[in-house]
């Protein structure tokens, strides 16, 4: 009786420290192809725990209610089929998954402006999301895939059908019973109404966060005062951990500024402004009690051919930037 008493103690605290484990995730973009070994290792020596696997669905316009998704004219890992070969394959290398479903607008318009005009388009949106996201709980529950990310960035849809969400949440549940999240852009996360009923409070953390071409370290750090008091308050309001959904820098001059910035428009190659604003990112907000981890943006399949000295988009591929985060995830190892 004792020994097993024992046993039952100690697995008592192994569980308790597993749910613990810091989430070092990346944000792993579909490809036209499956995957295998060689597209995972790279991660593995990233010191990465985590990958976010992201099929997208598709919507004409932003007052447009059909999602289109699993269609012969996706790349393979869009598919239902591609996102579980990549599930698959991450977890035979001891990669944990969060599956991500979320939405493109074709003319690449921010999500979180998604609304309709009528009543009719709202209810056929609401059921075009349904089969979207209940589909994709499914198939987390089919590959035990330990977190699903229920939506990003859709703050009008939110806004006005609170009711729908709240009751398509409990519809994932029955699915589903794993973790859920929800990625909240970093200027609407506050106001999501229904975190009481997820596990995680989800955040894509493009915080501005220096003025300045090149900030210092010191002045990248200082630029997060504001926004860790903001996620400290909400973590505690709601007694959730915040997940950083995605986060991360270009490699360009005024990449703290407006982080969310993608354009193609920006012509500079800046290495130190990304390195110094992951470190001030790790260093000010990671480590803290209320934080879960987060999903780097982001990490391309074909490792050797991404990224490099000329890119100054999101990724740390084969950058000195690349270092910082294999450094930091290889923390609380």
């Amino acid at each position: 009786m004792k020994k097993s008493l024992f046993i039952f103690y100690i697995l008592l605290n192994f569980c308790a420290i597993a749910q613990q484990t810091t989430i070092k995730g990346i944000s792993f973009v579909a490809s036209r192809d499956s995957i295998s070994e060689k597209h995972v290792t790279p991660l593995v020596q990233l010191n990465a725990n985590y990958a976010a696997v992201i099929p997208f669905g598709f919507i004409e316009r932003l007052d447009h209610p059909e999602i289109l998704y699993n269609t012969d004219r996706q790349w393979y890992g869009e598919t239902i089929e591609g996102t579980k070969q990549y599930i698959f394959k991450l977890q035979q290398n001891n990669i944990n998954v969060m599956l991500k479903p979320q939405i493109w607008v074709w003319n690449g318009e921010f999500t979180g402006h998604l609304s309709m005009t009528t009543e009719e388009d709202w209810k056929l949106l609401e059921a075009s999301y349904r089969n979207f996201i209940l589909d994709f709980a499914r198939l987390a529950k089919e590959t035990n895939v330990p977190l699903l990310c229920i939506g990003t960035e859709l703050e009008l849809f939110i806004k006005h059908r609170p009711a729908y969400w709240t009751q398509l949440i409990s519809e994932i549940k029955q699915v589903y019973s794993g973790k859920l999240t929800y990625a909240a852009n970093w200027d609407e996360y506050a106001r999501v109404p229904f975190w009481n009923q997820l596990d995680f409070i989800g955040v894509d953390a493009y915080f501005p966060i220096s003025e300045k071409e090149t900030p210092t370290l010191q002045e990248a750090k200082y630029g997060w005062s504001t926004w860790k008091n903001e996620l400290k308050t909400v973590s505690r309001k709601h007694n959730k951990k915040i997940l950083f959904t995605e986060y991360g820098y270009r490699n360009t001059d005024f990449a703290g500024k407006e982080p969310w910035h993608s354009g193609r428009e920006r012509k500079t190659v800046n290495h130190d402004n990304q390195g110094t604003l992951l470190v001030a990112l790790f260093e000010e907000v990671w480590q803290e009690p209320w934080m879960a981890g987060g999903f780097l943006w982001k990490w391309f399949i074909d490792h050797d051919n991404s990224g490099g000295g000329l890119n100054n988009q999101f990724t740390v591929q084969n950058k000195p930037s690349q270092l910082v985060v294999q450094y930091y995830y290889a923390i609380d190892e």
